[in-house]
């Protein structure tokens, strides 16, 4: 799905296609355009879409690319930044990761959304209602919003992680978890890794702001990315890192709480041995086929022997229980 947002001091328009001519026509080069292309996977169509704006056809590969992530120095024709976001869906126990490309220019603002990210779908909504006024700026004020809503939702992505957390210490401290749980801490660690990448990334584009030839984004933009966005960043960053702080913690008692159940599964398989131990000796002894033993012509010997295998076993039980062992 396309998704094509003109706006200017006079004009705010929302218009939605799947045919890209279509879009391409609505495109008033005198208006501010913001274009979203959702789940939009045709090669040819945004090869069409950066031809019409005039950017290096480098870009096409780039998009496509998942594995670019971050700004791209090579900023002549425009700013290209390939993002990672991270979500509260969860497939498999791993956190799924919203990726895509942002391209901006000078005029225009490019959204490529592999998964639709839903605080742009709010976003685009508000902008429409005019509940957010954004025909006195320009695109580079749409990235800025565009960032903000992506930092805000990381507020309630956070929540979430930790409300997860939570059940999963319970269990960890209970010690009622098993190695399953200890697979669920560490699989959640790790998708959660592209929100370091994320901030990261924001922070990347807030030093390149502050070089003088960056002409991407305007002055009064700078100073809301400044004002903003900085501290911001800086308590998600915290908040980000004390998260995968409890999380190794977890695994880490975690990891104990399984090594300490299986040393008492040894133990009491040591100790099991070490019962049967003198029992194997006193069986393996009257097994001898000696001829002189005096003890296989008495009556009374084999309920001796069982009566002293018996006491052997209750006595190295009893012991065992008054060490605790058992």
């Amino acid at each position: 799905m396309l998704t094509l947002l003109t706006f200017s001091q006079n004009h705010l328009e929302l218009f939605s296609s799947k045919d890209v001519d279509k879009i391409l026509k609505k495109i008033d080069g005198s208006h501010n355009v913001w274009l979203r292309c959702i789940h939009f996977r045709d090669r040819t169509g945004t090869a069409r879409i950066i031809n019409h704006f005039q950017l290096n056809p480098s870009r096409i590969d780039m998009i496509f690319n998942h594995s670019l992530t971050g700004i791209d120095e090579d900023m002549e024709d425009c700013l290209f930044d390939g993002y990672e976001v991270l979500t509260h869906q969860i497939k498999n126990r791993e956190f799924q990761v919203a990726r895509g490309s942002i391209v901006l220019g000078s005029n225009f603002i490019i959204t490529f959304e592999i998964a639709e990210i839903k605080v742009l779908t709010i976003l685009i909504n508000n902008i429409q209602k005019q509940n957010i006024d954004i025909q006195s700026w320009g695109v580079d004020y749409i990235l800025y919003l565009i960032f903000k809503d992506i930092l805000n939702n990381y507020h309630s992505v956070f929540d979430h992680i930790s409300r997860q957390l939570d059940d999963l210490e319970d269990e960890v401290l209970a010690n009622s978890g098993d190695e399953i749980t200890y697979n669920k801490i560490a699989v959640m660690r790790q998708s959660t890794r592209s929100g370091r990448r994320n901030f990261q990334n924001i922070k990347s584009l807030l030093a390149w702001m502050n070089y003088d030839d960056f002409q991407w984004i305007t002055q009064p933009v700078k100073a809301l990315f400044n004002q903003e966005l900085i501290h911001q960043v800086d308590n998600l960053w915290q908040e980000y890192q004390a998260l995968r702080a409890w999380m190794s913690e977890l695994m880490e008692i975690q990891r104990d709480n399984i090594a300490s159940k299986t040393s008492e599964r040894i133990n009491r398989l040591t100790i099991l041995s070490t019962i049967f131990l003198p029992i194997t000796f006193i069986t393996g002894f009257y097994g001898m086929n000696f001829k002189y033993m005096p003890e296989l012509e008495q009556p009374w010997s084999y309920p001796a022997v069982i009566s002293v295998i018996v006491l052997i076993v209750i006595s190295s039980i009893l012991f065992a229980k008054q060490q605790r062992w058992l």
